[in-house]
């Protein structure tokens, strides 16, 4: 059954529904598919196939909303109502799952309670030195530094320059490889340790989001350059990812941008073609140059990043086919899909174990549980949240 007028957007609710599935699989191959996993990852990582995928899409729609709106505030409280009430459910079922016994929270290295949960508080936990309670939550990072660099932009009246952010950001991802940078794991709470650089980074952010959002022209652009900075030297310098690879992440959505801005004829196609060609160039061969690792295997994630890209340009190419209804309403609980699976997966794991051969029909019965949980979880926690969110936007813009 197919649908053409569900959205005029439903080729990304398709994407981020096929993203969704394949972040499952990824996850969910630990525990029913090992061997196979195995054996696919050197090929290609499923996991970073979804993550950018998803990150193309946000590159795609976030800049929208903000300029849609064409105010800094509201674009804050969309993103909160959108973001955090299913988060916050997430995490508090995560620390209930862990009083009861059936899962177990991750090492947070012999960080206080406070840090990690203002760390977290903040999304910006992976870019803190503070490990994620979920592993999935470490894109939400990524994420929310976007947010401040399109507030940046946008404060700025830059914000029509997503093709030139995308080239500088890939370019200098692919020069710190070739010029041999590599920096620690979160090399900053290194130098001034997790906890200060919680405190600065947290008070920096609010400061930087309500100034953004206040009526002062001076500042907003104060709060929005604040905000932006930050965001830029915490993916450069203390990052989990490699820095070429944290560059490239927002290169990634820069270019999702300037598709964007190709199809409201902001900039020509020319453009957006030859930033895709450098975003891609660079990104390949800033993975082709960094090697193999305990980590990281080049061809796998080479594999990955151009399937993606490829996924992302047949979605815009068939924009205007008709959609699925199945893939729009997968792409419309895939944040649930996203936040979610990785629970169910913990309970699975702390009560029948994982598997010792390999079993897609015990995969097939994850997802056939998994799906309609995420169908709930929408309905009650995202839905209303969401119109909530958007009442209250309503509210701001008549005041």
């Amino acid at each position: 059954m197919c649908s053409a007028g569900v959205s005029r957007l439903g080729w990304l609710d398709a994407l981020r529904g096929i993203a969704a599935l394949v972040v499952v699989f990824d996850h969910a191959s630990y525990t029913f598919m090992a061997d196979f996993r195995r054996e696919l990852m050197p090929q290609c990582n499923t996991g970073r196939y979804g993550i950018m995928v998803f990150f193309l899409v946000s590159g795609y729609i976030i800049p929208a909303s903000l300029e849609r709106r064409g105010c800094v505030r509201t674009f804050w409280i969309g993103r909160v109502f959108r973001v955090y009430p299913l988060w916050a459910v997430v995490v508090t079922v995560l620390l209930a799952l862990q009083l009861s016994g059936l899962t177990e929270l991750r090492d947070v290295g012999g960080q206080s309670a406070m840090s990690v949960a203002v760390a977290h508080a903040t999304m910006l936990q992976e870019l803190l030195g503070t490990p994620s309670l979920l592993l999935v939550l470490w894109t939400l990072s990524y994420e929310m530094s976007f947010y401040l660099l399109v507030v940046a932009l946008f404060t700025v009246r830059l914000h029509r320059r997503s093709a030139v952010v995308a080239i500088v950001l890939a370019v200098l991802a692919a020069a710190s490889v070739a010029a041999g940078v590599v920096l620690p794991r979160s090399a900053l709470s290194g130098m001034v340790g997790t906890g200060p650089l919680i405190v600065v980074v947290s008070t920096t952010m609010g400061v930087a989001i309500c100034c953004a959002s206040a009526r002062s022209p001076v500042l907003r652009v104060l709060g929005g350059v604040l905000g932006g900075v930050q965001a830029l030297v915490l993916v450069a310098f203390n990052g989990t990812v490699p820095l070429w690879e944290g560059l490239v992440i927002l290169a990634v959505m820069f270019l999702g941008t300037a598709v964007h801005r190709a199809e409201r004829a902001q900039c020509g196609g020319l453009v957006v073609a030859v930033t895709a060609a450098v975003v891609v160039v660079c990104a390949v061969g800033g993975a082709a140059a960094y090697g193999d690792d305990d980590h990281f295997t080049r061809r796998g994630w080479i594999v990955a990043f151009l399937l993606a890209v490829l996924t992302f340009g047949v979605g815009l190419l068939s924009r205007r086919r008709r959609v699925p209804r199945l893939l729009v309403a997968l792409g419309t609980i895939s944040y649930s899909v996203y936040l979610v699976h990785p629970l169910l997966l913990a309970v699975v794991d702390g009560t029948i174990g994982r598997r010792g051969q390999d079993s897609l029909t015990l995969v097939l019965a994850f997802y056939a549980v998994l799906l309609p949980l995420c169908l709930l979880t929408y309905r009650l926690v995202e839905a209303p949240s969401q119109e909530w969110g958007r009442r209250l936007a309503r509210r701001i813009q008549q005041s």
